[in-house]
């Protein structure tokens, strides 16, 4: 049985969430469409996972793309030789995509199976924390631009989600700690009472205690689940899950996409945000403490890095998907557990805290 739902009618889809499940191939037979499936993965997880995962899959016709590991390749040039490598193995719209890996890995073969010949299948294999509880769920998929995060892509849902606790042992602290900013956010954004859990867990967390991982894995993707339910195209709600993005997605951005991880420019954006939404009058100086002293337990970056000035942040920040009419609208804090997208913010507020943030 799945362990959450992701309810939108007719594609609706299970993630499941177990130890010992991405070898078995009951876990995938059902979701599978023809006869061949593609699985695109990396030069990291492939030596890790490939040969079990084709194991699995051996009652069908198996193709392989391995890419080179980094958000730097997450671009188009890199989605053309996924399709050349499609076409050239004379795959159909039957043909199954399978994304084995972390977030650029399942953003971008995500992506692919969006536009190939149209829209064919794809299973969503996360084998990272960050990708577990936040990229692979929710159907959005991109490429990068070298001026903005994800700006080519499109909505389209997976038929199933396979997260294989195991593959987290792998995992090096880094990618860990950074997959920790999105678990983090959902506290901050929709539910205090788990806030105050991963405060009191953050420890056995960091320790990859088993049970309080898979809880918190489980969790997460709940939330994020009935919030995709409620608003699977982001015209509103959907929004609130991008707290600390806009910002990250410029530190990123402006470093190239090579220096920092994902979460990593999340966790920063997050204390960038919680800022903000002090200065705005939302969250009390103790709520502000609270969020950046979570970030740092958890060994997150609370400050980007030198040599971003506050003009070169408002210039990224406006190449932002979440811009409507010229307005940067930010995810904002009212109060911890709560999330709000706003546009009529104080722009001297937001300039104060670019400023605070560049020193």
């Amino acid at each position: 049985m799945a362990d959450v739902v992701v309810a939108l009618g007719e594609r609706s889809y299970p993630i499941f969430i177990n130890t010992g499940i991405i070898d078995k191939p009951a876990t995938y037979e059902q979701y599978i469409e023809g006869s061949k499936v593609f699985i695109v993965t990396n030069e990291v997880v492939a030596p890790l996972y490939l040969d079990l995962v084709t194991k699995a899959l051996a009652a069908y016709e198996v193709h392989t793309k391995i890419l080179s590991d980094g958000e730097q390749y997450k671009r188009i040039a890199t989605a053309e030789t996924i399709f050349d490598s499609l076409i050239e193995q004379r795959c159909d719209r039957k043909t199954t995509v399978l994304a084995l890996g972390g977030g650029v890995v399942g953003d971008i073969a995500g992506f692919v199976a969006a536009c190939y010949q149209r829209g064919v299948p794809y299973i969503q294999v996360p084998t990272t924390l960050l990708s577990q509880v936040d990229s692979s769920v929710g159907g959005k998929t991109a490429v990068n631009h070298p001026m903005g995060k994800n700006m080519i892509g499109v909505f389209y849902q997976p038929r199933c989600v396979v997260a294989d606790t195991n593959t987290l042992d792998t995992l090096n602290d880094r990618e860990f700690k950074a997959g920790m900013a999105e678990v983090i956010k959902y506290g901050y954004i929709r539910d205090i009472e788990f806030l105050g859990w991963l405060e009191a867990n953050i420890d056995k967390l960091l320790s990859r205690d088993k049970d309080t991982l898979a809880y918190a894995i489980q969790h997460s993707c709940q939330i994020k689940a009935d919030v995709v339910a409620q608003d699977e195209r982001e015209t509103g709600l959907r929004a609130i899950l991008n707290l600390g993005h806009t910002f990250g997605h410029a530190i990123e951005a402006a470093t190239g996409y090579t220096q920092w991880l994902h979460g990593e420019a999340i966790g920063a954006g997050m204390a960038m945000a919680a800022d903000l939404s002090h200065r705005i009058g939302w969250l009390s100086t103790q709520d502000n403490d609270r969020v950046v002293r979570l970030l740092e337990c958890a060994g997150l970056p609370v400050k980007p890095p030198g040599g971003i000035s506050p003009e070169r942040f408002l210039e990224l920040m406006s190449i932002d998907k979440k811009v409507d009419s010229g307005n940067v609208r930010l995810v904002l804090l009212p109060q911890l557990g709560q999330a709000e997208l706003i546009a009529d913010y104080d722009i001297g507020l937001l300039n104060q805290t670019l400023r605070h943030f560049s020193t």
